[in-house]
């Protein structure tokens, strides 16, 4: 029996096996256990992390070639941001979670930018709303009212850039698809490695130190004066899908790294990694199939990898428009 025929066992109404179809579309109720999500769609906590723990990323296995090695390290080396683009689906958001756990660095911060994304929300949120309710309310002599750093929260370009020996990975992923003046707005960030919280800034010399939440719900840091300065600056990965052209002034101020799309050899050790080099041969049809819709219609690696999943589970590729379906191209209308 394979996996795909394991994932429930009721028959179909004329005795036949409903396969690996858990949905049947025929309206009844049916209680099935569902199986094991490919590795790369895996969620929640292991049985011994504990809920709010600060657990590693989970691992993601990552190839990458000499040339583009190199690179990083010359990012590494220059202090200097990494400006990675490519297809989708070439590893470029990956990377960042590569070489946090390759170098020991934490979990990476993660800074999805989208239209609406500006600098000040990367850096740092103020409840100001919170602190006035809190103020209005009246505290009795026993319970003195919350402090001002309670009602600040660093975002991830924010808790990146705080004081430590060992820098954050932050990953800014997508800024193209942002204002046209954010990457202008990060350059003094990425130059002077600081930034101010006025709202703490202005406090009186008695209270010039105060705790604040950091992103990720991570635990609270000090900040004195109302200024954050990194002592490592953070090891920053900014991805681009190319949809549009960036500043002179914020290319200077990075380290530029192109993917390339994996050729046939590395789709077979993508494979290898994610799925066990004794999966290769059973998809063999389908890495040469990826390959020929490929050029036309640019597909992402992580389809071949749905793809191979499916196959691997006994599924059949080949039934109607299923194979569509997982391997549709990424351009044109939908």
């Amino acid at each position: 029996m394979t996996a795909a025929e394991h994932l429930d066992g009721e028959d179909g109404e004329n005795g036949e096996s409903a396969g690996w179809r858990l949905f049947r579309g025929d309206g009844r109720v049916r209680r099935v256990a569902l199986p094991k999500p490919p590795p790369w769609r895996r969620f929640g906590l292991d049985d011994t992390e504990e809920r709010g723990a600060a657990s590693p990323d989970p691992y993601r296995p990552y190839l990458i070639d000499q040339p583009q090695i190199d690179v990083v390290n010359a990012a590494l080396h220059l202090r200097r941001p990494l400006l990675v683009t490519g297809h989708p689906g070439t590893g470029k958001s990956s990377l960042a979670y590569a070489i946090a756990r390759e170098m020991d660095l934490g979990k990476v911060l993660r800074w999805p930018v989208n239209s609406r994304s500006t600098l000040a929300e990367a850096l740092y949120q103020y409840d100001a709303v919170g602190r006035l309710r809190e103020t209005s309310l009246g505290h009795d002599g026993a319970t003195p009212p919350p402090d001002i750093g309670h009602f600040v929260r660093l975002g991830p370009l924010g808790t990146a850039l705080l004081p430590r020996d060992r820098p954050r990975v932050l990953l800014i992923d997508e800024l193209d698809k942002g204002d046209v003046d954010l990457p202008n707005d990060l350059l003094t960030v990425f130059e002077e490695g600081e930034f101010e919280i006025p709202e703490l800034s202005r406090l009186p010399a008695g209270q010039h130190r105060t705790l604040v939440h950091t992103a990720h719900g991570a635990e609270p840091h000090e900040v004195v004066g109302g200024f954050v300065r990194c002592r490592e600056f953070p090891v920053v990965v900014i991805t681009s899908n190319g949809e549009r052209e960036f500043p002179p002034a914020f290319l200077r101020r990075c380290l530029r790294l192109d993917l390339p799309d994996p050729d046939e050899r590395r789709l077979r050790a993508i494979v290898a990694a994610h799925l066990g080099p004794e999966t290769v041969p059973r998809v063999d049809d389908l890495i040469r199939t990826f390959l020929a819709r490929r050029a036309p219609g640019e597909l992402a690696t992580d389809q071949l990898l749905n793809a191979a999943h499916l196959r691997l589970g006994g599924v059949d590729l080949d039934a109607q428009g299923l194979l569509e379906a997982v391997l549709h191209q990424l351009g044109g209308a939908v």
